[in-house]
């Protein structure tokens, strides 16, 4: 039940939250929505699973780009079963109670996920920029050894930096209204019910956006610059139009995510509202990971050849060699 006080001392302890999401779209709509995003979880979740699989079998694609790509498609899994599923149910039930000890799970692994791709997607970009920039010491650069201690180091760095999240989320009281405005806990809105000093916990938030986001974006843009300047010194056209195709693809990836996520936890809270939250909540935690795969195998004449193996199917396997 909504509690009508902000004072912890007259308002009792939240102990469960309701996830409002689209509680108030018409019966046909909410149906029209679980077909849709029914479609698209089954759709990321058959992509991904797929990439993953081709990229841990295929001997072809024993390169660390493949290897990131497979890593990144496994999060991208990891991403939307925490959140997507819990929605499908949500948009057919009318219950839409979640436990306190639920939230705090969801939003741990939201953090922990999210994290771990920002780092992820910065690595790949350093990849790009080590077999541009330095293609003949590439091999010894990128080793197996050093490929496996950078998506390990984005783990533990989304494990450690979820911890941290996690306690500045949850270290106040709830005692105020325990209605979610969005479909999943999120950090910022479910901060927002809390008692105490907001404004302290919103600035910890945003601190930490700054390290997780904008740290690996810069990152990024140094080494697509750095790319970019040695594409044009060097490269010939057609070569200038592969390594293009190449970067566009990691870039379109970077955009989608990072503009939706910095835009939920950088922005002042004055400036959100549902019908802002939902659709950047929906670009990250459904569209992103469902994209990754089009955007990384559909550009790339090496994934299409092995989807097109893995697959049996000899039209795209025929691709490869397009």
């Amino acid at each position: 039940m909504r509690s009508q006080t902000a004072d912890p001392k007259n308002s009792s302890t939240v102990t469960e939250f309701i996830l409002v999401g689209f509680e108030q779209s018409s019966p046909s709509t909410r149906a029209l929505l679980f077909t849709l995003f029914l479609a698209l979880y089954s759709l990321a979740m058959a992509m991904n699973g797929l990439i993953i699989f081709i990229t841990w079998t295929d001997p072809r694609l024993n390169s660390p780009m493949y290897f990131f790509l497979g890593h990144l498609s496994f999060l991208d899994v990891c991403f939307i079963t925490t959140t997507i599923p819990q929605m499908l149910v949500h948009l057919v039930t009318k219950n839409h109670t979640v436990s306190f000890v639920s939230c705090m799970t969801q939003m741990y692994l939201v953090f922990l996920v999210g994290v771990a791709e920002c780092i992820l997607l910065a690595f790949m970009a350093y990849d790009r920029y080590v077999a541009i920039c330095h293609p003949l010491n590439y091999a010894q650069i990128m080793s197996q050894k050093v490929c496996v201690r950078l998506v390990c180091s984005s783990w533990i760095f989304g494990m450690v930096n979820g911890i941290f999240l996690e306690y500045i989320s949850f270290r106040n009281p709830f005692c105020k209204d325990n209605h979610i405005e969005n479909f999943f806990c999120e950090a910022p809105i479910v901060i927002a019910l809390s008692c105490g000093d907001l404004k302290f916990t919103m600035k910890l938030i945003f601190v930490d956006a700054i390290v997780v986001l904008l740290s690996p974006m810069v990152l990024i843009i140094t080494s697509y610059a750095r790319i970019l300047a040695s594409i044009l010194r060097r490269a010939s056209s057609s070569g200038r139009g592969k390594t293009f195709s190449t970067c566009a693809s990691h870039l379109t990836v970077v955009v989608f995510f990072y503009t939706s996520a910095m835009f939920s936890y950088m922005n002042p809270r004055s400036t959100h509202g549902p019908d802002k939250d939902k659709p950047f909540s929906l670009l990250y935690t459904i569209i992103t990971p469902m994209c990754n795969p089009v955007i990384y195998s559909f550009r790339n004449k090496e994934m299409k050849g092995a989807m097109g193996r893995a697959l049996g199917i000899g039209s795209l396997a025929q691709a490869e060699s397009v």
